[in-house]
């Protein structure tokens, strides 16, 4: 496959009623891996502005005291579903995700709303940044994959499409974000962690900060108390991601498939996982390294 847009015309033949995982999967981990991995890191920082999520991830300690591993169970945790589906080794992570959750009093409603943000998140990203923007059928998997997901989640009231869930996920902001001292803690503690990722270590942390709180919208920043940088920095900043998108383009296309656990950023689990055992403490190690599963394709 030498054609940069033929994977596109792969995707556009598929039905994004019924195939909606092999869609998001070629968009997730061969169009757009690593604009999704920053979409969905985005989408998950804004559910800390909404203070019943922000002050409960606070008040368990997880997000400012073990910020990197929950980070990485995160990742897997969502990605074991991507990759295996709703079956298996994805039903199992969903089985997790769901026992961890059920540990602490979360309404439906920030549940929805959470889900909202990882089909809104991406969609605005890529097609602000990315280099193409989504098509109507990515866009219409994207939602389905989060109503099978938020299904079995057991989410109530999940909406239908992807502009629906646009109008949940702004009305929720819109009605709910404001500014909470645990919210904020768990935020100063991901953006400290953002600036230890490679390549941003390399950089100043007062840089990778402003960089980071330039691509935040104003309503979102005010919800943390953040400071807005200069105008010139915030054009510049995300001037050099749409670049960054334009570079992409001219590049070949990616003929495998490019997996968050494989990812410098993850660090808890140097001798591999068990999708099973990710949240617990202390975290027993799987005995097979996480190099060794067989990728999507």
């Amino acid at each position: 496959m030498t054609n940069r847009y033929a994977r596109l015309r792969e995707i556009e033949q598929l039905d994004p009623d019924v195939d909606f995982h092999e869609i998001y999967q070629l968009t997730s981990l061969y169009e757009f891996p690593w604009d999704m991995n920053q979409a969905l890191s985005f989408a998950l920082f804004r559910t800390y502005a909404v203070p019943t999520i922000g002050r409960l991830l606070a008040d368990t300690g997880e997000f400012t005291d073990r910020v990197q591993k929950r980070y990485d169970d995160t990742g897997l945790i969502l990605e074991a579903v991507l990759e295996h589906g709703f079956t298996g080794t994805g039903r199992d992570a969903i089985r997790r995700m769901n026992q961890m959750h059920g540990s602490y009093p979360i309404s439906n409603a920030d549940m929805r709303y959470t889900l909202s943000t990882f089909v809104v998140s991406p969609i605005r990203w890529i097609d602000a940044y990315g280099w193409r923007p989504l098509s109507e059928t990515e866009k219409r998997a994207s939602a389905n994959y989060y109503r099978e997901l938020g299904r079995h989640m057991g989410i109530k009231d999940i909406p239908a499409t992807w502009p629906e869930f646009a109008e949940v996920h702004d009305a929720y902001e819109r009605e709910h974000f404001a500014f909470d001292e645990g919210g904020r803690a768990v935020a100063d503690a991901t953006l400290g962690l953002l600036c230890t990722f490679p390549p941003n270590d390399k950089a100043p942390k007062p840089l990778v900060e402003a960089f980071s709180r330039a691509l935040m919208d104003p309503h979102l920043r005010e919800a943390f108390r953040y400071g807005a940088p200069p105008r010139w920095f915030v054009r510049l900043s995300r001037a050099a991601l749409r670049a960054r998108g334009r570079v992409v383009r001219r590049m070949p296309v990616r003929t495998r498939p490019q997996f968050v656990r494989d990812r410098p950023n993850i660090r808890s689990y140097p001798q591999g996982f068990d999708v099973r055992e990710l949240g617990t403490f202390p975290v027993r190690s799987c005995p097979v390294p996480h190099t060794t599963r067989t990728p999507v394709g």
